[in-house]
């Protein structure tokens, strides 16, 4: 059974920092690639971050340049999403998912509206930024 979990969100005031966690089991981790999406209130589902698990390769939307990072632990078949100088506008519901289509996950899905089209989605971990 394909799982990932999310975790790590919480409330934070405007300038701090959250570490995301997407833990995955039930499928070849070093295949897919896996992506951190959002979704704000009455917003649509944006891509914010992904990252090959075969290559390095990444996406960064470009809200998030120079603020947010990803990194893949293959030991742990674990994503992580560092997110530093947080806003109040990155307050939304994240969710991580992962594909196989490796580089065209990177750079069409991933950009993509909504990220529709990847393989598994988890079940998401929210972020609230307060000002």
């Amino acid at each position: 059974e394909v799982q990932l979990q999310a975790s790590g969100g919480g409330l934070v005031q405007a300038g701090g920092s959250l570490r995301l966690s997407c833990a995955a089991s039930g499928f070849t981790f070093d295949d897919y690639a896996i992506g951190w999406f959002r979704q704000a209130p009455g917003k649509e589902r944006e891509g914010v971050s992904c990252i090959s698990s075969s290559d390095g390769s990444t996406y960064y939307a470009d809200a998030v340049k120079g603020r947010f990072t990803i990194s893949s632990d293959n030991a742990k078949n674990t994503v992580y999403l560092q997110m530093n100088s947080l806003k109040p506008e990155d307050t939304a519901v994240y969710y991580c998912a992962a594909d196989s289509r490796g580089l065209n996950t990177i750079v069409v899905v991933c950009p993509g509206p909504g990220g529709y089209g990847m393989d598994y989605w988890g079940k998401g971990t929210l972020v609230t930024v307060s000002s």
